[in-house]
């Protein structure tokens, strides 16, 4: 019942990120008028950095005193899971006959959501 518990946070965990992302992107570019990639790397950031404090203290509560060192795993685990998501939508929407873009961008994030638990639940917060 526990790991049920920790995936549900780390779930809910990734929905405030996916929110920040968004919403910080679209501020940068829309309202802020930054570059459309430097806006992109401004959102993506601020929800890595949002997602690890939460996941952290509340998904894996972490006691780790090296937090420099977890917060470089877990910024290591989310760029892989990044370019994971890249590739896979890559793979099904260009390469499988053109599976419609958000079918494959849904596949990618089921995966990637395997993945990055997964990796940050023994590799980053062990």
């Amino acid at each position: 019942m526990d790991l049920f518990f920790r995936i549900l946070k780390f779930g809910l965990t990734g929905f405030l990120g996916m929110a920040i992302d968004f919403g910080a992107t679209w501020l940068c570019k829309e309202k802020i008028k930054i570059n459309k990639y430097i806006a992109n790397a401004i959102g993506f950031t601020l929800a890595v950095t949002n997602n690890y404090l939460i996941n952290r203290i509340w998904t894996f509560q972490s006691t780790n005193s090296h937090w420099g060192t977890e917060f470089s795993k877990f910024l290591v685990v989310s760029l892989i899971g990044l370019g994971l998501n890249t590739f896979i939508i890559y793979l099904f929407h260009q390469r499988k006959n053109g599976t419609n873009f958000y079918v494959a961008k849904f596949f990618a994030i089921v995966i990637v959501f395997v993945w990055n638990f997964l990796a940050n639940m023994l590799f980053t917060f062990r």
